[in-house]
Parts: C-alpha cells; structure tokens; sequence
C-alpha cells in the first residue's frame, strides 16, 4: 500500500499526470465503470428548499436591515409541501442516493421545545427515499440554526455543543436506524475559506452591522450564526464547532453505532506556483483542524473552484480560464485533486458530498459533470476509497445571500408556480448514473 505522504505528494504534481500509481483491488473496477456500490444522487438544504423557515437565524437574517442578503427565501421552492415531488425527481433520474438537511429550527423552536410532528416530518422524507431504493443522508445543521440559538451567541457560546448534541440526540432517537450516513455539520469551515480567498473588508464591515440589526429584534447582546459572524469570532467558532461534532457523532452514535457520521467541508483546489508557496499554510489554515479531527468515519469533500497560490498569494485568476457565473476558476481536475490532498491527509473514506457550477449555460453545467467526473473515476480506479458522488444540486434554490440570481440545479423552479423542470445537464447525468460509468 502506498504511504499517503507519498499519495499527497503525487496530488501536488502537473494536474494532467496521473494523482496515483495503480493500485490493485479487486472491489474496483479497471474499465472505466465506476464500483457496484457507488452511490449517485444530488443534494439540497432545508432552508434553501423549504421555504418559510421562521424560526431560523437566517430568516432574521434576511429580514433586518441593513442585511447582505440580496432577497429573502420567502417560499424557497414550497420542498416542506413538495418532498414527494422531489423524490420523484430523484427516481426519475436514476439516482441511488438523496442528501437533504433536518431543520433544527422547525425540530426545537423553542429551548427544549421539540416538535414530534417536525420530526414526523423529516421521518416521512426517510421514507419515501427507501420506497424510491435511495440511500438518505441526512444532515442535522446545514447552516440554519433556531434564533433562540443565534441569540445565544451561537457558536462562541461555550454551550453551544451540548445544545447541538441534546437536539442530534433527540432526532437520532427516532431516525439513525433508518438513514445511510449522517452529516454533523454542512461547510462549518467556510467563513475561515471565505476569509483567505479575500472577501473585501466592507462585506464583514456590513455583516457585522446585520448581526447586530438581528441582536437588537432578538433582544440579544451578541447575535452569532455558522455562515454570518464577526471576524474575531472565527478561531473561537471553529474549536466549538470542532468540539461541537465530536459531541454530536457520540449522541447520534449511540442511537446506532454502526451508523456512518462525518462532516462535510468547504475545500478549494489548491495548487502551488514558485518556491515558497503559502499554499500548505493556507490549507491548514482552512481545512486543518478539521482534517486531523480523528473522530469521524468519513468526510465529506465540496469543492467548486481552483485557486493557486504563491509565495505572496492568492494569484490572479488568468483571463483565458473557465470560469463560473461569479467569476471563480473552474477546472474539471478540481474534484479529483481535492479528494486525492483529502484522503492523503487523513486516510477516511471520502464521499463527494457536492459538486456542481454556478452557470446560466446549462452546456457548460453538462460538460463540467462529465470531465470532472472522469477524472474522479480514475482517482477510484487507482485505489482511493470515494464511497457516492452528491452533486450540488437538484433545484434552483435559494443560494444565501445572492438569493435566486445562482443557478446551481439540475431543474429549474418557476418561482410562482413551483413547477420544476429538468435541464438537459440532468438528463446527461441521468444517463452517466444508469450506465454506471461516463
């Protein structure tokens, strides 16, 4: 077996070199398949799908002013009354596996307030992916937290881990039996990645000023969210975020223990350009900690974009490169780079937990998928254990703060209407799941 210094190493080399020597297994197919039991579906999020999610940090978010949200969620795209809708998307199109997220705001609205029909809710969704043959994977936060929580501090609240670790408890108690994996926490490393690649400082001057417009309407000192706080918070955030899913994996683990819990990260393609590359300081900076987090089964890697760095920086993206609708440096070797740095650091399973592109040229979305997804079969057929590709993502939803303007899905959604409609990138990724290979 190769060491994973030497796979890390191998990841660092010329992006069209080949990441890793051949490694025999006979679990892997060697014609260019992907495994029998590789699992392929799509992902979405409570709150970027449900619509009406009142009781979330977010929502307040949205609504105070000043915010830096662009539009509020409002109806998102009505998925608390359509779930059945979108799993049959999902059997349409062939797929094996669906990743959604249980709302903590509908679950507790209240401190120790917890709804027995929400949970019926979520239990409902659980089973309609099993009727459907689709493996659940289920995430407990996906940014959106109660506003009792927020109000808090969130998480540079002391607290805040056996607050989360009581809710996961009480959802795991009625549903670790029947889901696949479950996800602790969505990107908890995202504001310190966002904080590197350069988000100019008036857009922390403005989020500041949001969270204090949502301190005062909650009538709380020190307003806090996971993808909305103050620059000082963040080294505070990332160890209770870290200690707050060690905390969590236990209570959903001893409901099941034989039950798969990990993480999912926000990961950039880091490449290097010239001697004395700040590139390994940077991905300690925004992926470290949590790479050397031994208490998980598997992670769970989201990459979108390539960035290369030099001795004094971020460099700048050349102008010939493919980009997304935001402008980002996109490369179909992104996802197979990332899984190939994440696995040689920490030898965990990986599973793509997201992966897609911002763009309003669905032909770009469709060649995107099918280059990127070659490079990945070739990562598994040399060895690298990727247990199901998640793409980002089903619907066109509501992206945070640019609202409805990213366009992300494999359907589009009529905002007055709901109804949705497949993209020719999903009946091209349709066809990929079915033939189990590209």
């Amino acid at each position: 077996m190769i060491d994973r210094r030497q796979f890390l190493a191998m990841a660092s080399a010329t992006m069209t070199a080949p990441l890793f020597a051949k490694a025999a297994t006979s679990s892997v197919p060697q014609d260019g398949s992907f495994p029998d039991k590789f699992f392929w579906g799509a992902a979405s999020a409570g709150h970027q799908v449900e619509g009406n999610n009142v009781n979330s940090d977010i929502w307040l978010l949205e609504n105070v002013k000043p915010t830096l949200f662009k539009e509020q969620s409002g109806d998102a795209c009505n998925s608390f009354e359509l779930w059945e809708t979108d799993l049959e998307l999902c059997r349409s199109l062939g797929f094996s596996a669906y990743r959604f997220s249980i709302e903590w705001a509908r679950i507790e609205p209240e401190p120790g307030l917890f709804s027995q029909a929400m949970i019926d809710h979520y239990k409902r969704i659980i089973d309609g992916c099993h009727k459907r043959n689709m493996i659940p994977l289920v995430t407990f936060n996906h940014f959106a937290s109660p506003v009792w929580f927020g109000a808090r501090g969130g998480w540079i609240n002391p607290e805040a881990p056996a607050l989360f670790a009581n809710y996961c408890s009480k959802v795991a108690s009625q549903v670790a039996d029947s889901i696949g994996y479950a996800v602790t926490f969505n990107e908890p490393n995202l504001l310190r990645l966002l904080k590197v690649i350069g988000i100019p400082p008036f857009v922390w001057d403005m989020q500041e000023k949001m969270l204090a417009a949502a301190g005062k309407a909650s009538q709380s000192d020190y307003f806090c969210a996971i993808n909305a706080a103050r620059l000082s918070d963040l080294d505070v955030m990332n160890s209770l975020l870290i200690e707050g899913h060690i905390a969590a994996r236990q209570a959903i683990k001893a409901e099941r223990t034989n039950l798969d819990v990990g993480f999912t990260l926000a990961m950039l393609d880091d490449q290097s350009e010239g001697p004395d590359s700040v590139r390994d300081d940077m991905r300690q900076y925004n992926y470290g900690d949590w790479l050397n987090v031994t208490e998980t089964d598997f992670i769970g890697v989201q990459n979108y974009e390539k960035v290369i760095w030099n001795d004094k920086g971020r460099v700048h993206t050349p102008e010939d490169a493919e980009k997304n609708n935001a402008g980002s440096w996109i490369d179909a070797t992104s996802l197979a780079n990332t899984v190939a740095y994440t696995y040689a650091e920490t030898g965990k399973p990986i599973i793509v937990s997201e992966h897609g592109i911002g763009t309003n040229d669905d032909s770009q979305r469709e060649r995107f998928i099918k280059h990127s997804l070659k490079h990945l079969q070739r990562l598994i057929e040399d060895g690298v254990p990727v247990k199901g590709y998640i793409h980002w993502t089903l619907l066109d939803n509501f992206e945070w703060i640019s609202g409805y303007s990213e366009h992300f899905g494999l359907h589009t959604v009529d905002r007055k209407t709901f109804e949705r409609k497949p993209k020719p990138s999903a009946l091209a990724y349709s066809k990929i799941i079915k033939q189990n290979r590209v």
